[in-house]
């Protein structure tokens, strides 16, 4: 008996720490107008929280003239749309711009490898089934 809650409080834990070691987040800065963001609402916006990427990094939109987050990023946001992974409130890295539906997930494949260990999973199988 004391073995089965042990292994059962094992088995919970582990499965609790799955869903919480990544604190990644992506933003989205993007504005008012942009034809660029709007193409990324139309061809990845329905499917992006259904995919591995949206479930490893889910997706905040950020008006590039509102109010910003509190986030340590590594340059000023130039461009839009502007995608920018963080993690602990700290920028891993970005994408800059939107270059169509397979560059997308080809390129945030690449930059969510960039989450430290243990924050990520292997995505690269996963960038293959994201694409519709």
């Amino acid at each position: 008996m004391r073995l089965t809650i042990s292994l059962l409080l094992l088995i919970a834990a582990y499965a609790l720490s799955g869903t919480s070691a990544s604190a990644a987040e992506l933003l989205m800065y993007r504005r008012a107008g942009c034809p660029w963001c709007a193409a990324w609402d139309r061809d990845i916006g329905p499917a992006y929280g259904k995919t591995e990427f949206g479930r490893r990094a889910p997706l905040r939109m950020v008006d590039v003239h509102g109010d910003r987050p509190a986030i340590a990023l590594k340059g000023a946001i130039i461009y839009t749309p502007t995608f920018v992974l963080v993690e602990k409130g700290r920028e891993v890295g970005r994408l800059e711009g939107y270059a169509g539906n397979h560059f997308f997930w080809e390129l945030l494949a690449r930059l969510l490898e960039q989450l430290p260990a243990g924050a990520a999973s292997d995505l690269s199988a996963a960038s293959t089934r994201a694409s519709p």
